[in-house]
């Protein structure tokens, strides 16, 4: 079933990782594909890789010029923009008295800034239309805390609050935004993040109900139904994919 077939979806920070499955996912269902990221050939990559009509663009989300002329292209090539999913994102893990703190504004700019750049850029797009999705990829950090992710955890939480705001302004011209708060997930980020420590994949492992790390599949799904009709009488709702690790 091709559930988003025909729709023209960006995702950003989608040459790897997290990002390209939730990509590979929206291409299945029949979107036509943008794929963008700071490194631009891994974003090319991917979209040859996905085939058919996927595009993809080189993309600093932390930029605001960078960010207007990717959505510009994308208009000008498609003449619309349906879905938007805020993937990208980045983070140095240390207890915050540790944290340098010439890191807070590159964590902040594209965890935050990131989602705020592209959503004033596509959201007047869509509000133009009178539909769209819009789905920002925040974190479980952001809704209860990590541990050596204090400033991340900040800005993944400041994403779920102008989830639920934007969500409210944007209702009215019939654009959802939702967002989803994946739990550890087995990422080549995750992989930076833990290094060789090997016990501490074995503990979250231990600690998650489900008794694995999340794979991008597991998120891909969630994107697919938030980007699709299936929900679309669900807007400012907030979904954690963390195998039972957190509850609400």
């Amino acid at each position: 079933m091709n559930r988003l077939e025909g729709k023209i979806a960006i995702v950003t920070g989608a040459a790897r990782g997290l990002g390209r499955g939730i990509a590979e996912r929206l291409a299945a269902e029949g979107a036509v594909v943008v794929v963008t990221d700071v490194n631009a050939d891994g974003a090319q990559q991917t979209a040859t890789e996905l085939g058919g009509s996927a595009l993809g663009l080189g993309c600093d989300v932390s930029d605001y010029g960078s960010v207007a002329a990717m959505v510009a292209d994308v208009k000008d090539r498609f003449g619309r923009v349906d879905v938007l999913v805020n993937n990208a994102g980045w983070d140095k893990a240390a207890p915050f008295l540790d944290l340098d703190q010439d890191l807070w504004p590159k964590i902040i700019g594209i965890n935050l800034y990131g989602v705020l750049n592209t959503m004033k850029a596509v959201l007047p797009i869509m509000a133009e239309q009178g539909s769209g999705s819009v789905v920002n990829i925040s974190s479980d950090a952001g809704r209860v805390g990590s541990s050596g992710e204090a400033v991340y955890s900040a800005a993944k939480g400041g994403v779920i609050a102008f989830t639920k705001s934007t969500a409210r302004e944007m209702a009215r011209k019939q654009v959802r935004v939702n967002v989803i708060c994946p739990g550890p997930s087995d990422t080549q980020l995750f992989a930076e993040f833990a290094g060789d420590n090997q016990g501490l994949r074995d503990a979250l492992t231990k600690a998650i109900p489900l008794r694995r790390l999340g794979q991008p599949s597991d998120v891909a799904g969630a994107v697919a139904y938030f980007a699709s009709d299936d929900s679309v009488y669900v807007t400012g709702q907030t979904l954690s994919i963390s195998g039972g690790l957190t509850m609400s």
